[in-house]
């Protein structure tokens, strides 16, 4: 039975799944979302400071630009791998090596397409000449760094013989991390395990990589996709703060550690980040990349963690996992009550003394009726309101306290 409590887990009993953020490279691709290098360099230390295992930097061959950034990133930060995108071409590659010089824990992220429709379509080449161009570029990415990831691009809509095909021959070339990208958000969760099951069992020297995973959120199923991954054999996940990314996005990095943190019955599983880093993440690359959070968003939206049916505060207010599976605290958020003509007097009356309003028990049936009365024609009842209402039922002045 699933009690929904807020229980400690059992850390000891978990298996590491690492993260790879991808927010300044995938997600800045997100139409309008470009940043600043000054922004680029502090997400990237704040990335650091949360443990992620691997912080994706961005596509130097895209411009001088993105280079001079990367290679900052490159030098500044420490404590996490920095890692450089590159297509199976040497010129991108040795973009990639050169911007990445100064790092201490340098990765190449060679893609290579492997979908019929991208090979024919896109690229105009046969599968036999796409994995001669994955071999000779893994191994040439090879002689800059021995942490080489291959991802095979649009791997969801591939077959998945010639993907096991592909990531065999990667690891051959030294391919030490193994990518499955569900690049256009066409996999549903049983296509991601049945996919990830796959690879494990058809692909000669599996066992000498680990396999990634890169959801998109096209049909909203990116982190539901990276779980079944992960439940299926994938022990990296790549995605980015926020959700954000081309088109609808990708997997949210918050989702995934909330979910392996809150729902360790099912899900053994634990990451290196760290959860109370989440909230201020969130809304430093918000700003960062001028895309408000929408409001109901999953951990991190202004929403997450607040109540106003008056049902759900009674219950938030005797026992917060009444209506909360995870304590806003732990990734760095409050638990809010808003005051609106749909909450109940408990939560009206908590709210008020909170804020310094000395109201007694008799006189909570009245000041609560005239909140009510009052919030008839108001979105929310804001503290000056409530302090105002208290001052003409109850009598005299308030000052509002800081909570």
């Amino acid at each position: 039975m699933i009690d929904g409590t807020m229980m400690q887990p059992d850390v000891a009993a978990a298996e590491t799944v690492r993260i790879l953020d991808t927010t300044l490279c995938d997600a800045e691709e997100s139409p309008g979302a470009t940043m600043t290098a000054d922004d680029r360099l502090r997400i990237a230390e704040l990335l650091a400071e949360a443990r992620v295992d691997c912080i994706e930097a961005g596509f130097p061959a895209a411009s001088a630009i993105t280079a001079d950034s990367v290679a900052q990133i490159a030098k500044r930060v420490r404590g996490t791998r920095i890692a450089a995108v590159a297509r199976c071409t040497y010129s991108d590659i040795e973009a990639a090596a050169a911007a990445l010089e100064g790092a201490a824990a340098p990765r190449i992220h060679v893609v290579g397409a492997t979908s019929d429709l991208q090979l024919s379509k896109r690229l105009r080449i046969t599968r036999e000449a796409a994995l001669e161009r994955v071999t000779a570029s893994v191994r040439f990415a090879r002689r800059f760094t021995d942490d080489v990831e291959f991802s095979a691009e649009d791997a969801s809509r591939s077959d998945l013989d010639f993907v096991a095909a592909v990531f065999g021959a990667a690891i051959r070339a030294g391919a030490t991390t193994v990518s499955f990208p569900d690049t256009v958000g066409y996999a549903t969760p049983d296509d991601m395990a049945a996919a990830i099951t796959a690879i494990r069992e058809r692909t000669e020297g599996i066992e000498n990589a680990v396999i990634s995973v890169h959801p998109h959120n096209d049909l909203g199923l990116a982190t539901a996709n990276a779980l079944a991954a992960v439940k299926a054999g994938a022990r990296q996940v790549e995605c980015t703060i926020n959700g954000i990314g081309e088109r609808a996005g990708k997997c949210a990095l918050e989702e995934i550690v909330a979910a392996f943190y809150v729902r360790r019955d099912v899900l053994p599983y634990t990451s290196g980040v760290v959860l109370g880093a989440l909230a201020n993440l969130s809304r430093v690359v918000a700003a960062a990349t001028r895309m408000p959070v929408q409001k109901n968003k999953a951990i991190v939206g202004a929403n997450a963690f607040a109540h106003e049916s008056g049902i759900h505060q009674d219950g938030i207010l005797k026992d917060r996992r009444t209506y909360e599976i995870l304590d806003a605290a732990i990734v760095g958020a409050t638990t809010l009550l808003t005051i609106s003509r749909n909450s109940g007097r408990h939560a009206i009356v908590a709210r008020a003394r909170e804020i310094g309003c000395p109201i007694d028990e008799p006189e909570e049936r009245a000041f609560a009726a005239a909140v009510i009365d009052f919030s008839q024609t108001r979105t929310i009842v804001t503290d000056n309101d409530l302090i105002a209402i208290a001052a003409r039922v109850l009598g005299g002045s308030f000052e509002p306290i800081a909570v």
